[in-house]
């Protein structure tokens, strides 16, 4: 992350899956639009009590207003730059993306995106979680429905376009 950039979208609880073949599970984490990368940060410094209060917040928001460009109070730039020191965690430049593309499913709106990183291809499923299972294994139950078209568009106006 550049000192110059600035955080555009900021989404708890969101759920990432692999699309790989014989791909099992996911990981819960935050989903960050920046005016230069797109990052999924599930190794966070964020306190547990900040987590959970804007968790629900969100989904109230969600649930009134399907419109997910917005970041919430107490984490900034600062603290993503600290998270993002944590190699798990995902930094993306626009021109890494190879394709990005949402969809309407029955259980929830999905974000897809494909990348290349390190020289890999990867395919992965967004989708924000509404309700959890904590037993036998944290896992998501309800996603929610929302409008992940501009982040999508954002993402294609600001990508070069290589010939």
């Amino acid at each position: 992350m550049d000192s110059d950039e600035h955080i555009l979208a900021h989404i708890l609880s969101v759920w990432r899956e692999s699309k790989k073949f014989l791909s099992i599970g996911g990981k819960e984490g935050m989903l960050f639009l920046t005016d230069r990368h797109l990052m999924f940060v599930h190794k966070t410094e964020a306190k547990m009590k900040w987590w959970a209060a804007n968790r629900e917040r969100q989904t109230l928001s969600l649930l009134k207003s399907k419109n997910i460009m917005f970041h919430h109070d107490g984490y900034g730039e600062k603290n993503l730059v600290l998270d993002l020191e944590n190699k798990k965690n995902v930094e993306l430049s626009f021109d890494d993306i190879l394709s990005i593309n949402h969809e309407e499913k029955v259980w929830g709106s999905v974000l897809n995106v494909e990348y290349v990183k390190n020289g890999k291809k990867e395919k992965h499923q967004y989708a924000i979680a509404q309700d959890w299972v904590k037993y036998p294994a944290k896992e998501p139950m309800k996603f929610l429905k929302v409008d992940w078209e501009p982040f999508v568009q954002y993402i294609k106006d600001n990508q070069k376009l290589i010939p």
